[in-house]
C-alpha cells in the first residue's frame, strides 16, 4: 500500500467546504428538534390555538405526518436498506453524533416535514409562509449533518406531499367563504337602525355577541327569546331586517318569521357549531356586522320537516344521537376520528330500523336528510357547495349487509364510506320517510323533536334572503 501527502484529486474526494459555525449549530438544532415529529407537534399546538381553520389544518397536518412516517419508516426503509453516508466525509462541526442505524432511503424527517407543512397549508394557506421554509430547512439539514443523501431527501419530500394530497382526496378540504346562493338584495344598515335582533341568551356566546352588536350597530333593537314570546308580534313597523344571535335551532325558528314577513335575515354566530352561519360565510359576529353595513346578501333554499323549518339537516332514528356524540368528540380529536368513534358508540346501543323512503323500503342504522347536497358523501357530511339547489339529500347507512357497522366505522375512519356499498342515498324535491319499526326520535338543525312514525320533508317555493360574508 502506498501513502502520500499530496492533495487528493477533488473529482474523487471532494474538499470539505467550511460553513459558518452559527449555521451548523442552527441546522443541528433544527434537525434534532424534528426527531419523532416533536417540532411539528409543537407547531400543531400553536396552530390549534389560533382558530377554527388553523385547528383543522393542524389536525390534517398531523394525520398527513402519521401516514407519511408510516410509509417511509415502516414500509420503504426495510425494503430498500440503503447504507447511510460515511460520517468521515462530513465536517465534524456538522455531525449530530451517532449515525442512525435505519436505512438511509428515504428520509423520514423530510417526509414528515413535507407532509405536515402541506397538510396544514391545505386547510390554512397563510401558514405556508412559516411552515414551508421550516420544512425546507429540516429537509436540507438531513444532508447538511451527513445522515442522508440528497436523493433520500427529495424522495422523502415527495412521499410527504403525496400523503397530504391523498389525504385531501379522501377527506376534502372545506372551501373557504360562502356557498353559492341566488342573487338577492337587502338594505344596507350602517348603524343598525331598522335592524331587530332576536337574542337567545342561552346560546354559547350570546353575551359577547350582544355587546359587539350594541357597539358596532348602536341603532339595532333587541328581542330576548323566551318561552311563549311571539317574535312576529314584537316587530315594530320600522323594522327593515331581522337578525338572530344563537345556534342553528334558533336561527331556523327565526328564519320562518323572516320568510313570513318578507324580511332579510342576518345571522350572528353565537351557538355551539353555527353550521348555517358558516355556510353563508359568516365565521364571526363581526363578519355579520360588516355584511349588514354593506347590504351584502344572497338567497337560500328553505326546507321543512312536518312543516317545521330547517336550514341544514334533519334526521330520524339514531342519527341525532350520533351527531351529538360526533360534535362533542370533534372538539378534542377532529371531525373524522370523531365520526368513526361516534358511529361506533352509537351503533353499539342501537338496532337497525326499517324505513320506507319514498316507497323504497330499506333497513338502516342511521339516516339524515340535508337541505341541499352535502359534501363529503357518507356519514360525516360537513358542508354544501350550493345553498340554492332545490334538492333534499337523503343519506343512510344500510343495516341489511354483513358487517355493515364494522365496515362503516372503518370506511368512515379512512374517508371512503361514500365509495362503499354500506352507504345509500336518495335525492328528491319531496321525501316521505315512514317507520316500520314504531315511533322513532327525530331532529332538525340540532333540535330534538318528538318521536314519530312518519316525516314529510319538503322544500318551500320561496327563498330566504340572508346577509352573507
Amino acid at each position: 500500500m502506498r501513502t502520500t501527502d499530496d492533495t487528493p484529486d477533488p473529482r474523487i474526494v471532494p474538499a470539505q467546504t467550511p460553513v459558518p459555525q452559527p449555521l451548523d449549530i442552527a441546522l443541528r438544532a433544527l434537525t434534532t428538534a424534528a426527531n419523532h415529529g416533536v417540532l411539528w407537534f409543537g407547531v400543531a399546538g400553536v396552530a390549534a390555538a389560533l382558530g377554527r381553520r388553523p385547528r383543522r389544518g393542524a389536525i390534517r397536518g398531523v394525520m398527513s405526518l402519521g401516514a407519511s412516517s408510516l410509509l417511509a419508516n415502516s414500509v420503504i426503509k426495510p425494503v430498500v436498506g440503503r447504507r447511510r453516508p460515511d460520517p468521515q466525509r462530513t465536517h465534524a462541526a456538522r455531525q449530530i453524533g451517532r449515525v442512525p442505524w435505519t436505512s438511509s432511503f428515504p428520509s423520514g424527517h423530510s417526509a414528515s416535514a413535507a407532509a405536515f407543512a402541506t397538510g396544514l397549508a391545505l386547510e390554512f394557506p397563510p401558514a405556508a409562509l412559516v411552515v414551508a421554509p421550516l420544512a425546507a430547512g429540516v429537509a436540507y439539514s438531513r444532508v447538511h449533518v451527513g445522515v442522508h443523501y440528497p436523493s433520500d431527501v427529495v424522495t422523502g419530500v415527495g412521499i410527504g406531499v403525496a400523503a397530504a394530497l391523498i389525504g385531501k382526496w379522501l377527506w376534502p378540504v372545506r372551501p373557504k367563504g360562502p356557498a353559492v346562493m341566488t342573487t338577492a338584495t337587502a338594505p344596507a344598515l350602517p348603524d343598525g337602525r331598522g335592524l331587530t335582533v332576536v337574542l337567545n341568551e342561552h346560546s354559547g356566546s350570546s353575551g359577547s355577541a350582544r355587546a359587539l352588536i350594541e357597539r358596532e350597530l348602536p341603532g339595532a333593537r333587541f328581542i330576548t327569546l323566551a318561552d311563549g314570546v311571539d317574535i312576529a308580534a314584537e316587530l315594530g313597523p320600522e323594522v327593515r331586517a331581522l337578525a338572530v344571535s344563537g345556534g342553528d335551532g334558533t336561527v331556523a325558528s327565526v328564519a320562518r318569521v323572516a320568510l313570513e314577513r318578507g324580511l332579510p335575515l342576518a345571522v350572528f354566530p353565537s351557538g355551539t357549531f353555527n353550521h348555517f352561519a358558516r355556510a353563508v360565510g359568516l365565521e364571526e359576529a363581526i363578519d355579520t356586522v360588516q355584511a349588514v353595513r354593506e347590504g351584502r346578501a344572497g338567497g337560500v333554499r328553505v326546507a321543512t320537516a312536518n312543516d317545521e323549518v330547517f336550514l341544514n339537516t334533519a334526521s330520524i332514528g339514531g342519527y341525532p344521537e350520533m351527531v351529538r356524540r360526533r360534535d362533542a368528540y370533534a372538539k378534542k380529536i377532529g371531525k373524522w376520528p370523531a365520526t368513526a368513534l361516534a358511529l361506533r358508540n352509537t351503533l353499539r346501543k342501537h338496532a337497525p330500523v326499517t324505513l320506507d323512503i319514498n316507497g323504497r323500503v330499506v333497513k338502516v342504522w342511521v339516516a339524515f336528510v340535508g337541505n341541499g347536497r352535502y359534501t363529503p358523501r357518507g356519514l360525516a357530511p360537513s358542508w354544501r357547495e350550493r345553498l340554492d339547489e332545490p334538492v333534499l339529500d337523503v343519506q343512510y347507512l344500510r343495516g341489511d349487509l354483513p358487517w355493515s357497522r364494522t365496515r362503516a366505522v372503518l370506511f368512515s375512519l379512512i374517508g371512503i364510506v361514500e365509495r362503499s356499498a354500506v352507504c345509500g342515498s336518495v335525492a328528491a324535491t319531496s321525501v316521505t320517510v315512514g317507520s316500520r319499526s314504531g315511533a322513532l326520535p327525530t331532529a332538525h338543525d340540532g333540535e330534538i323533536t318528538p318521536t314519530t312514525t312518519s316525516v314529510d320533508f319538503d322544500l318551500l317555493d320561496a327563498t330566504l334572503t340572508v346577509y352573507r360574508g
